[in-house]
């Protein structure tokens, strides 16, 4: 689906507002409100969500120039994979594909798994994803993967659905090669599956930061939503990073 029909499909006319000013990732814009609905903020220069643009300010303040930084990205497409490519040393771009090998190429896409990724030890400064370890079966795995890729001093920002409830809630496990649902399923809008959606393993609460901290990370914080994302439709970012070598 091209960007304008995205657009299109968004809009609720009642609840449009428009409202100048500045993106992350490509400077002064045009910030359109198309709906009450985070999903329906967008920069209307580059594209970038209400996600896209609470990650990319946190990379800006968090992070700072990109120059000579090594970068992950869990997924291929989009605003911020467009901002890694071209501000970062390199760029490592993925995405998840059911039966693929971690670091097999399909369609040009490098295909890996959060829980086993197939980079090597301490290669990137900075790992970066939006949506995605509410969806993986073990987030333990996922954070342990993480922090083993990321160079002394390196720092993870991602985004998921956070609630504010103190403790996460599992909605589903994998049990001996299988799908067991502890709650009624859950599905979130895939892009890359358009009509079917992908599983929620799990409904994060505010304890995200101390099973971070169990991965092995030094650090782990939520940020606080930003309010250069208008509308109060920004993102709590959530923030984790190793020690610097001695």
């Amino acid at each position: 689906m091209s960007r304008l029909a995205q657009l299109r499909a968004l809009l609720r006319w009642r609840e449009l507002r428009a409202r100048i000013g500045a993106c992350p990732f490509c400077g002064p814009t045009l910030l359109l409100r198309l709906a009450r609905d985070e999903l329906a903020l967008r920069c209307l220069r580059c594209g970038a969500s209400a996600v896209h643009l609470s990650l990319g300010w946190a990379i800006r303040d968090r992070v700072g120039a990109l120059r000579g930084l090594d970068v992950c990205e869990l997924s291929a497409r989009g605003p911020l994979v467009a901002f890694l490519r071209r501000e970062a040393a390199t760029a490592s771009l993925s995405e998840y594909v059911e039966g693929a090998a971690p670091g097999e190429v399909r369609g040009g896409v490098r295909c890996e798994d959060v829980q086993h990724l197939s980079y090597a030890d301490a290669c990137f400064d900075l790992c970066t994803s939006t949506e995605v370890l509410e969806h993986v079966p073990s987030d333990a795995d996922a954070f342990a993967e993480l922090r083993r890729v990321l160079r002394p001093g390196g720092v993870l920002l991602f985004t998921v659905p956070l609630g504010e409830q103190p403790s996460t809630r599992e909605r589903a496990r994998l049990w001996e090669g299988r799908v067991e649902h502890l709650r009624p399923p859950a599905y979130h809008g895939d892009p890359l599956r358009p009509g079917v959606g992908i599983l929620c393993y799990r409904d994060y609460g505010r304890d995200i930061v101390d099973r971070l901290r169990a991965a092995g990370f030094d650090r782990a914080a939520i940020l606080p939503r930003d309010p250069r994302v208008p509308w109060g439709l920004g993102r709590e970012v959530i923030l984790a990073s190793r020690a610097p070598s001695p």
